[in-house]
């Protein structure tokens, strides 16, 4: 009985924290249709935040490639692609790095931040954040 009341604890605690984090899966939304086009893992490496797309829904897409993006991501497959880099925890924001957009192989700086424990707000922009553009990922259950 102690063994199954600890387990229960400590799922719920592991939820809740889990809950409360920028890091997980994320559905990224057409803006017009609100479906879901695409779900993105965000995750942490060296004390900062990256993410990459791990799933497509258009079954057309699957092995779409960046052909607009430029370097080294130039024709590479836009599934399994890192599209955002190097952000660095800032009170309550992720900041300092940036996001590429695949659909028009352009990278802007950005910053993240967690708006409730299920949607996350991204904010992309040129030179600073008054002139860019805002999305909202939401949390894949």
């Amino acid at each position: 009985m102690k063994k199954l009341l600890l387990t229960f604890i400590l799922t719920l605690i592991f939820t809740n924290i889990n809950a409360q984090s920028i890091f997980g899966k994320w559905e990224n939304r057409d803006e017009e249709t609100n479906k879901v086009d695409s779900v993105i893992e965000v995750y942490q490496k060296d004390g900062k935040a990256y993410a990459k797309i791990i799933e497509i829904t258009d079954q057309n897409r699957q092995t779409a490639v960046c052909d607009k993006c430029t370097g080294k991501q130039k024709n590479k497959a836009i599934l399994g692609m890192n599209i955002l880099s190097g952000l660095k925890k800032d009170g309550k924001e992720w900041n300092g790095g940036k996001i590429l957009d695949p659909k028009n192989g352009k990278e802007y700086k950005c910053y993240i931040k967690l708006e409730d424990k299920n949607k996350l707000k991204i904010r992309g922009y040129i030179g600073f954040s008054l002139l860019g553009r805002t999305a909202y990922w939401y949390r894949k259950k």
